[in-house]
């Protein structure tokens, strides 16, 4: 059974950093695509980054471009998310998801799994 189990979520000056990780549990993750998705309140659940876990190729919203960077460490089975220069409008509720596909897909719903979520407030 996956589990996915967020961490790293917190309270943040506009222009800082956080990093973000996901601990996945449970698969062989090879062959999965690994995603960030984040929902803010009263908005639908939009893509953040992916990263295919075999090659490391990686895929990026065009709001978060330059600024954040996915990773994954295979030993650790763990994915990153590293967050610079934020802004007020990256506070959201940020998600860690799986999709066993060898393709990087940008809408939630090809995603199997999902976390628990973690909170990233980013004051102005």
């Amino acid at each position: 059974q996956v589990q996915l189990v967020e961490s790293g979520g917190g309270l943040v000056q506009a222009g800082g950093s956080l990093r973000l990780s996901c601990a996945a549990s449970g698969r062989t993750f090879s062959r999965y695509i690994m995603g960030w998705f984040r929902q803010a309140p009263g908005k639908e659940r939009e893509f953040v980054a992916a990263i295919k876990w075999s090659t490391s190729v990686t895929h990026y919203a065009d709001s978060v471009k330059g600024r954040f960077t996915i990773s994954r460490d295979s030993a650790k089975n763990t994915v990153y998310l590293q967050m610079n220069s934020l802004k007020p409008e990256d506070t959201a509720v940020y998600y860690c998801a799986a999709d066993y596909s060898n393709v990087i897909d940008i809408t939630p719903g090809p995603y199997d799994h999902w976390g628990q979520g973690t909170q990233v407030t980013v004051s102005s």
